[in-house]
């Protein structure tokens, strides 16, 4: 209802600029949505706030505003008569008429009502961001699913997005690794496709092991950070192979994830981290502490009661992830061609990096690298806990294994599925089956995730995720399935509507319902919390299954027919698109 909630505000203000000029600066109409349905549609609550300077009761002012609104021809076209309520709310309910109307619009529009954002800039969206060598973990399943489902939002409503895996393949790790490397696969460095790593997770601790054990091992490392950071060729290419294989792993994730990503490593900022030290000279910003070079944070005091400190520098010379996120900042807001020209920047990362960024940030403003009028943005998350409320965790205390976690989902969702065609007596093919219980369980996983507020932590629970009722993605799920067999039974979704006629209470709570996905879908870009549109698909699927179980839509007659068809058209459209925006895929037979 975004066209007509724009159109309301309008008129409210211009009717209260009617009714009083003399307080011009101080009209707001503080329209929301209404709290409840026999509120009606719309809440304006301008009113209480103009009591104390026009020294007038709110029920008199709001008396006042209705007034001059009945005025207006187009506000009485739009709503049915104001009612004033409480200490002096405007209870705004739309006309049934043009409630069909705005329907209508949404049937032939892909969009679905949701407008294409005007003077699109570009958006990089940091998520994910593995590191080389280490496999991923539940610990990246929040960032990469919450990161993807704002960038798929953010490209809906027309920003160029820049979808950037910041992966970890860069510092002093890798001289341990390409030294354990060169010495126990040699073989790798000169013919191609030599030996597979296999489990590089396996490898790493190798090598970490001996790091910790052996002197020698360790003198041999730091000299490979030396030759890397030097570029010798060798040691460059023992660095792109561990990368490579950690690369293909990844992506074996994403693929069956569906998430998109460029990758743009640590070593790609590399060469800019000078340039980060010689403007925050230039911004006389750099302190030297104790050797190192620092920016001293304003309004950050630490336990000593002085201000923290950010090193961007080390005493021996060397940087830091700091360092790093800062000459990050620098080109992604740098202009076309020396950078991404982006206008807004947004890290997806666990809730303890708040403080990290937090500073980067003040850093990166106060050095002047952050255009007027561009924002950049942490969003945090919590962790994945267990159903004890502790950090998932496997049973030898491991961190859980993100593919092991996608496939128990699946393997249950399966299991589940062929128990229930058995009691149903249903034969299904294996192809058939397979399909279900892939979609089934990487969509349950997703949306257990998407559908907390992902500034708190959530526990994990396979049988919560997994149920048919409730918030959940099979919920969900079932209500598109509902509507394909409509289809089946010989409902024609695709009927051409001359007019849409509603009489039952059913059919225009569905109505309203379904006229909210536009300022849901521009709620989640500004606000970047998905749990809004979960909450919102979830209450569809309610209302249409209300709708379905008491009404009966291939039993009516001729108009009544066709728009009963219209509204489950609209309803599959808007949650296959709602859910799509998550990164769900959805099925016609479950």
């Amino acid at each position: 209802m975004l066209r007509i909630a724009q159109a309301l505000d309008t008129q409210l203000r211009e009717a209260m600029q009617r009714a009083f000029p003399e307080v011009d600066a101080l009209l707001d109409p503080q329209l929301v949505p209404a709290s409840k349905p026999e509120f009606g549609d719309f809440q304006a609550n301008g009113a209480l706030p103009l009591a104390k300077p026009l020294k007038q009761a709110p029920r008199q002012i709001a008396a006042a505003i209705v007034m001059a609104l009945k005025a207006d021809s187009a506000f009485t076209a739009l709503c049915l008569e104001p009612q004033i309520a409480g200490p002096g709310f405007i209870n705004l309910t739309i006309r049934p008429e043009r409630l069909a109307a705005e329907l209508a619009t949404r049937l032939g529009d892909q969009r679905l009502g949701v407008p294409a954002v005007e003077n699109a800039a570009p958006v990089v969206v940091d998520f994910s961001s593995p590191n080389i060598a280490k496999e991923m973990h539940v610990g990246h399943l929040r960032s990469t699913i919450i990161g993807d489902s704002l960038a798929r939002v953010l490209e809906f409503r027309g920003h160029p997005v820049l979808r950037l895996n910041h992966v970890g393949d860069w510092g002093t790790q890798f001289g341990m690794l390409i030294t354990h490397l060169k010495q126990v696969a040699p073989e790798t460095l000169s013919t191609a496709d030599a030996v597979d790593l296999g489990d590089l997770v396996a490898f790493y601790r190798e090598a970490k092991k001996r790091f910790d054990d052996d002197e020698a091992f360790q003198v041999k490392s730091r000299e490979e950070v030396v030759k890397l950071q030097g570029a010798d060729p060798l040691t460059l290419k023992a660095w792109g192979l561990l990368c490579d294989q950690s690369r293909r792993e990844f992506q074996k994730i994403y693929n069956r994830l569906d998430i998109r990503l460029s990758e743009r490593g640590e070593s790609f900022y590399n060469p800019l981290l000078p340039g980060v030290i010689e403007g925050l000279k230039d911004a006389e910003l750099l302190i030297t502490d104790d050797g190192a070079q620092c920016v001293f944070l304003q309004g950050v005091i630490g336990k000593d009661g002085k201000p923290l400190p950010v090193i961007v520098q080390k005493r021996d010379g060397g940087f830091n992830y700091a360092t790093t996120d800062l000459a990050a900042i620098r080109y992604r807001f740098a202009s076309i061609p020396d950078g991404d020209a982006a206008r807004r920047v947004i890290y997806v990362t666990d809730a303890g990096q708040a403080n990290h960024f937090a500073g980067v940030f003040q850093v990166a403003e106060r050095a002047g690298w952050i255009p007027e009028g561009a924002r950049l943005q942490h969003v945090p998350f919590g962790l994945v806990q267990g159903e004890d409320g502790k950090k998932l965790k496997t049973r030898s205390g491991d961190t859980v294994r993100l593919r092991d976690l996608l496939d128990e989902s699946v393997e249950r969702a399966e299991a589940d599925l062929r128990r229930r065609l058995e009691e149903e007596g249903r034969q299904e093919t294996e192809s058939f089956i397979q399909l279900v219980a892939g979609t089934v369980g990487l969509a349950a996983v997703k949306y257990a995730d998407l559908s907390q507020n992902r500034i708190t932590n959530y526990q994990f629970s396979f049988d919560r995720m997994l149920a048919l009722q409730g918030n959940t993605a099979p919920y969900l799920l079932y209500a598109v399935v509902r509507i394909a067999g409509i289809a089946r039974k010989g409902g024609d979704l695709d009927v051409a509507t001359a007019q849409l006629q509603f009489n039952e209470p059913q059919e225009w709570s569905l109505v309203r319902e379904l006229l909210k996905f536009d300022a849901v879908i521009a709620e989640v870009e500004e606000e970047l919390l998905p749990n809004r549109l979960c909450s919102y698909l979830f209450e569809l699927s309610q209302v249409f299954n209300r709708f379905y179980d008491q009404i009966p839509v291939l039993k009516a007659q001729s108009d009544a027919l066709s728009s009963r068809l219209a509204l489950c058209r609209l309803t599959a459209d808007t949650l296959k698109s709602g859910l799509g925006l998550l990164g769900i895929a959805t099925l016609e037979r479950m």
